[in-house]
């Protein structure tokens, strides 16, 4: 079955709506979505925080989540370790084991950002 919209999220498309900041928000996202679909702004909005809680409670309960196309976001483990506190250098912290996210970036990501200017990102 064909989706009822097709969109595309390259930041070129965005740069009117990101003028006033560097972030893509989820404002954005709904707003962007809502622009191509024939749903009211109420539906999309609830779609894509049902999608986003989604992929919480899959990271929640141990899950990596695998977006085809976009990427993975994989837990990992942190080690325990021993930490310094600025104020007080001579005072150990530490620091305990913790579960991470890490995001792995999918081919068409690393296609897209290969075309990014380096130079333009840096000075932002």
């Amino acid at each position: 079955m064909k989706p009822a919209f097709n969109i595309t999220l390259y930041p070129q498309s965005f740069q009117t709506v990101l003028n006033m900041s560097n972030n893509l928000t989820k404002r954005h996202i709904v707003q962007k979505i809502y622009e191509n679909a024939d749903s009211s702004h109420r539906e999309v909005s609830k779609i894509v925080q049902e999608t986003l809680e989604c992929i919480t409670e899959a990271l929640s309960s141990g899950m990596n989540v695998e977006l085809r196309n976009f990427g993975v976001f994989e837990l990992q483990v942190r080690k325990s370790r021993v930490g310094r506190n600025p104020n007080r250098p001579e005072t150990d912290v530490v620091i305990p084991r913790r579960v991470v996210v890490k995001f792995k970036a999918g081919k068409e990501m690393k296609k897209g950002l290969k075309t990014l200017d380096l130079d333009e990102i840096e000075s932002s």
